[in-house]
């Protein structure tokens, strides 16, 4: 490689004409040269030191060492490009949370607006600022309930934390401090902090942390797919597990459990969607027992399942539910619990009796996050986000259902709204899972970008989440991309079986 590839741009440029003056074909040769090394060069050097010092989250760090990133450096729309110029449908939206796609100009200009007005507040104190009460109006007029109140927070996983705190503080405040545990479920994804990982029923979250013991107790899963019983209709199974979530608070003792949190549809656990009436049925017993709902809508609010909440569209009537990812389109940080007024006059009254409510994050209520996340709720209204989700997820859901109902390496294609799940099994007729040490859906994932499509795999489930920006060309090239990946590995596992 020349020495002049590490040279700045206008220094090198300037060099290379002043030798070629004679021709400008040649400036132009050498020049274009320069640029491409020079970018492999930066790009080489990028990924060396994310490799060197990049400690990822929800990677194994070892292959890490060994494989390096997968580097986004621009995205627009739907799409994102690589910095080899690869340029792929984005169809998880990142993380569940690229609502509006991954470069909007009005979501930039409410950001740049505010850094120049107010780049940083609290709200402790009695503090505030004008996107912070903007924000709040907007979301307390989207809320399934009443007289609602807002509380700000930085993240999905402070949101959850969030609500298990005032869930604590509530029953405290009624004189029933002992009804501390919280009622979770297998498979759960609710956060990476200390509280957020012990209600997350997923093992690797669990798997050395050596978290410390938390009042936290796990229900079944609501996956009638794998679940359910041999010919038990989806009625009858949501049946069974309020039956069995009785037999475990009467086992527990209900005068010791407090709430019990839920998303809608589950997401990191695999597109888990419940029967119709399994939340209702929930509900029936956790009112039976004073017990409070928790909605984790960090991924089914703001559309996702054709209604503004996911609660809304499975019949779940919340007591609070937290929110994030789409809240600002993934843009900026930023995540929320809204409240009840029931649980807020109690927890009212018991903090003006301590003095203060002792509770809150330096970023709560950020008016740079605010402003966007309030831009953000702004468009969702002008597009009539939820009438788009579900035009959107009929087209999805159809094309789906139209290129793998008959692949045999699709057990089920799951989903709500303008979300989905792929069950990938090895057997049909039976639903028998591969061999975990196999891999399957990992190599279904990896072969999906090698057609110019992102989704993420959780297991053997694949996962679809797109941006609502997303057009319907682009859905059927996800689409045929999944097709081919899912068709490649079922070309290669059948040779596998055949040497072997």
């Amino acid at each position: 490689m020349k020495e002049w590839v590490r040279w700045p741009l206008d220094v090198t440029l300037g060099i290379i004409f002043s030798r070629q003056l004679i021709s400008y074909k040649i400036f132009l040769a050498e020049a274009t040269a320069y640029l491409v090394a020079r970018r492999i060069l930066m790009n080489n050097e990028s990924r060396v030191l994310d490799m060197a010092r990049h400690f990822h989250s929800q990677t194994d760090p070892r292959l890490h060492e060994d494989h390096g990133p997968l580097t986004i450096v621009a995205g627009e729309g739907a799409t994102v490009t690589d910095d080899a110029g690869n340029r792929y449908i984005e169809g998880m939206g990142g993380l569940w949370c690229a609502s509006l796609g991954f470069s909007d100009s009005r979501l930039a200009a409410a950001a740049d607006r505010q850094m120049r007005k107010l780049a940083v507040y609290h709200t402790f104190n009695h503090r505030s600022n004008e996107p912070t009460v903007e924000l709040v109006e907007q979301l307390t007029a989207l809320a399934p309930f009443d007289h609602a109140r807002v509380f700000l927070v930085g993240s999905g996983s402070e949101a959850n934390d969030t609500m298990v705190k005032l869930a604590w503080y509530y029953q405290a405040a009624r004189g029933r401090p002992e009804k501390r545990k919280i009622i979770s479920r297998f498979g759960a994804f609710h956060g990476s902090t200390i509280m957020g990982a012990a209600l997350s029923g997923l093992p690797h979250m669990h798997k050395s942390f050596n978290l410390p013991p938390l009042p936290v107790i796990f229900a079944a899963r609501p996956f009638h797919y794998l679940d359910g019983l041999p010919g038990e209709a989806e009625h009858d199974y949501a049946t069974r597990l309020a039956q069995e979530l009785e037999a475990l608070i009467l086992a527990e003792g209900p005068e010791t459990i407090a709430a019990m949190i839920a998303e809608p549809v589950m997401g990191a656990g695999g597109v888990l969607v419940p029967p119709e009436n399994y939340f209702p049925k929930v509900q029936a017993v956790l009112r039976k027992y004073d017990i409070l709902m928790l909605s984790d809508e960090v991924v089914c609010g703001f559309g996702r399942t054709g209604n503004w909440f996911g609660s809304q569209t499975f019949g779940m009537e919340p007591d609070m539910l937290s929110v994030a990812k789409g809240l600002s389109s993934g843009h900026l940080p930023i995540g929320g619990v809204i409240i009840s007024d029931k649980v807020y006059q109690c927890v009212a009254d018991e903090a003006h009796k301590v003095g203060v409510f002792g509770h809150g994050f330096t970023y709560s209520g950020h008016p740079v996050t605010a402003a966007v996340a309030a831009e953000a709720i702004r468009i969702y209204r002008e597009i009539d986000l939820v009438s788009q989700a579900r035009r959107l997820g009929d087209y999805l859901h159809a094309a789906l259902a139209d290129a793998l109902n008959d692949h045999t390496l699709v057990g089920e294609v799951r989903g709500r709204g303008f979300i989905a799940g792929i069950q990938i099994v090895e057997d049909r007729a039976t639903r028998r899972a591969f061999a975990p040490e196999l891999r399957i859906g990992t190599d279904v994932e990896r072969r999906c970008r090698e057609h110019g499509v992102m989704i993420r795999n959780m297991g053997d489930v694949l996962a679809i989440c797109p941006p609502y920006v997303i057009a319907p060309k682009e859905i059927d090239y996800m689409v045929d991309g999944i097709r081919a990946a899912l068709d490649e590995t079922a070309a290669a596992h059948a040779r596998t079986d055949q040497s072997a």
